[in-house]
């Protein structure tokens, strides 16, 4: 018995190649992860972009950030509103249940987030010690997470998570190593540098990880981020950003000369010295000196560097799809409902093929919820994701058009309607409660009835 306990606490040989391969693709990840993090964050460094900037000058670096408006601006339009098993049309409660508890709303903005920003994501889902019944989704960290994929198949073999204890001081001590049928907790130490300390052998018969990924390609398990495009425009901006700082210090303010004067004229009404600065801002210059010529020049125009910025604006907008004024170029007036929903066309679309990917992943997420739950698959190992309207739409917009489709004449249902106007689950159980309320109420009911019939159309003989 205890030699059987010693071997599950093993990693036997197959385990451990795949482990070294998963954590080299991890640290080969590195590099590029940290780069689009910095530039995600605005925190690239001018120097990083091979411009020698001395140390006093600094302080003028001006990053503008357009490649976290390029990933947010797509993120904040991608909310899932429910699940539906496959064969049915309407919401399942089980699988909102299973939303609600693992807090969904709040993890997968980070999740869409992550893989708009780093060109993948990860969800996993293992069993609950405290509640067998309600499986654990945790949303994992891209940076920490390398697999293999069959490619036959396009299901990922294996994954490793590299991560650290909290208050550790090194880069990782602890992994988690997924396989088909077995997830495996180690810690560094033991033998080849890491030991089990907890093994959970599931018999899923499939990796109990699913992958996101952004800009998917045929072959290609890495994705792209979204912020490919933006990154050298960026850079191209900062640079102007960062000349026009040095412009502002040094040529917006006017210059003005003095003729046939020395140093020693520059004194106060005591016959003080002025310093060299203060002569210089002084709003009056005055001498006794009857052969000065004292002018000014004008200032420099720094309008061309607010051309140029405008320019990569628009640059910034060509290869993101987002509208000229998600960088700067406002226009006077506002826009019309019509015509922001035109200005949108490509942002709206590009959104919607990405849920339309990501949607894919989610409905295998709660499938293998289901299967951790119930020990079974569901019928095709497929949930379809339902989203609300990545558009940006208002009310009224929406009560016209629900108002021109009924026509007069209830064109669609009560609860169609609330589909329309997208509005949650929790929401229509609401609504459905007052109703019932309403009908239980005989005076309430007598009053509908009254308003049903003043409503309706006279019979004519």
């Amino acid at each position: 018995m205890a030699a059987s306990a010693l071997t599950l606490l093993r990693l036997t040989d197959d385990e451990r190649a795949v482990l070294g391969e998963l954590q080299r693709r991890v640290f080969a990840s590195r590099p590029k992860d940290i780069k689009h993090e910095r530039y995600y964050q605005g925190r690239q460094r001018l120097a990083l972009l091979g411009i020698a900037v001395p140390p006093e000058l600094a302080g003028f670096e001006t990053v503008v950030n357009w490649p976290r408006v390029g990933v947010d601006e797509i993120e904040h339009r991608m909310d899932v509103r429910a699940f539906v098993r496959p064969g049915n049309d309407k919401a399942d409660e089980e699988l909102r249940e299973a939303a609600e508890a693992n807090n969904l709303d709040s993890e997968f903005p980070l999740l869409h987030r992550q893989t708009l920003k780093l060109g993948r994501g990860f969800a996993s889902v293992s069993t609950n010690p405290d509640d067998k019944d309600m499986p654990h989704i945790t949303v994992e960290s891209s940076r920490e997470i390398a697999v293999t994929v069959d490619t036959r198949t396009r299901t990922i073999t294996a994954a490793l998570r590299l991560y650290k204890s909290d208050g550790a001081f090194v880069m990782f001590n602890r992994a988690t190593l997924y396989l088909p049928n077995t997830t495996l907790w180690l810690e560094t130490g033991g033998p080849g540098g890491w030991k089990v300390v907890d093994r959970d052998d599931h018999n899923l018969g499939r990796v109990a990880i699913v992958i996101y990924l952004n800009r998917r390609e045929i072959g290609d398990w890495l994705g792209e981020s979204e912020m490919t495009d933006l990154m050298p425009i960026t850079d191209a901006a900062a640079r102007s950003l960062t000349n026009l700082q040095l412009a502002q210090e040094t040529h917006a303010v006017p210059p003005r000369y003095v003729l046939g004067i020395t140093k020693g004229d520059f004194v106060d009404k005591d016959g003080k010295q002025l310093p060299a600065w203060e002569a210089y801002y002084d709003r009056f210059m005055a001498t006794a000196n009857k052969d000065a010529k004292i002018g000014q020049l004008d200032q420099a125009d720094l309008s061309n560097f607010h051309d140029t910025v405008m320019f990569y604006g628009k640059l910034a907008s060509s290869v993101s799809g987002l509208p000229t004024r998600y960088f700067g170029d406002n226009p006077a007036n506002p826009a019309t409902e019509g015509a922001i929903r035109a200005d949108e066309s490509r942002l709206i679309k590009n959104t919607e093929r990405k849920m339309s990917d990501a949607g894919s992943q989610h409905g295998l997420l709660m499938a293998l919820w289901l299967r951790f739950k119930t020990g079974e698959w569901v019928d095709g190992n497929r949930v379809s994701t339902l989203w609300y309207d990545a558009g940006t739409p208002t009310f009224s917009q929406r009560a016209d058009a629900l108002q021109k489709l009924a026509g007069g004449k209830p064109l669609i249902s009560r609860e169609g309607a609330w589909d329309e106007l997208g509005w949650s689950e929790a929401r229509k159980d609401r609504e459905r409660g007052y109703f019932e309320a309403e009908d239980q109420d005989p005076q309430i009911t007598a009053a509908n009835r009254k308003l049903a019939e003043l409503a309706a159309p006279p019979v004519v003989p």
